[in-house]
């Protein structure tokens, strides 16, 4: 019974955190989730920016989506792709946070596949593999996402990497093969915090991002 406690454990630790540090940073370019919502996805279309005339000066992005220290990335991937749009990335990025957790904690890592790096898709899939052999599943539940900032912007010639940090309150339950919860409670939410790093190549068409990097922020 000990052994089963500690694998439980474990086994929440990563559910919650995805390990520390997921992946490394490639260049594939594949979709962010856009907003579920068609109302709010289009009040967000309708402030997406157009690439502007010389006489139209271009606007500020939203000050408040973004550390200070982010200023000067955001600002040079606006120069380099003027479509890109700072609320809407936040609104793909906090659907896409929520869809690999939930397909995580399920273990349908299938269906990330097409939105994160080979590298961070290979550790989702060796620690649902491995959760599997212990009898274990995850019965989590992502309350609410209190916040999603961009923490870290640069552009390295045509490559845009964008860090945003995420709070989030997280129901966590672990049950073993018959069902009994071995670790956790749903009745009591965990504020977690982490850092995800999304890439795109904004020389190319394409709009969409890759989740490259996760980290937990202490």
């Amino acid at each position: 019974m000990t052994a089963i406690v500690i694998l439980a454990l474990v086994a929440l630790f990563i559910g919650l955190r995805l390990y520390s540090v997921l992946g490394e940073r490639t260049g594939h370019e594949q979709p962010i989730l856009k907003p579920a919502d068609p109302e709010a996805d289009a009040r967000i279309e309708q402030r997406a920016p157009t690439r502007p005339s010389p006489a139209t000066p271009m606007a500020e992005p939203d000050e408040l989506a973004y550390l200070p220290m982010a200023g000067p990335g955001v600002r040079a991937l606006l120069a380099a792709d003027p479509s890109f749009d700072v609320a809407r990335f936040l609104e793909g990025s906090k659907s896409a946070y929520r869809m690999i957790l939930e397909s995580f904690w399920k273990g349908d890592i299938d269906a990330m596949r097409p939105f994160v790096d080979t590298h961070v898709f290979e550790t989702f899939a060796a620690a649902v593999e491995q959760r599997g052999k212990d009898g274990l599943v995850l019965d989590n539940r992502l309350i609410e996402i209190d916040q999603a900032i961009i923490a870290e912007a640069e552009l390295e010639r045509n490559v845009a990497l964008v860090t945003v940090r995420f709070e989030a309150d997280i129901a966590a339950v672990t049950r073993n093969s018959a069902g009994e919860v071995v670790a956790g409670s749903m009745s009591d939410a965990v504020q977690t915090r982490d850092r995800w790093t999304f890439r795109r190549d904004t020389a190319s068409r394409d709009p969409n991002w890759l989740l490259v990097e996760t980290d937990e922020e202490e």
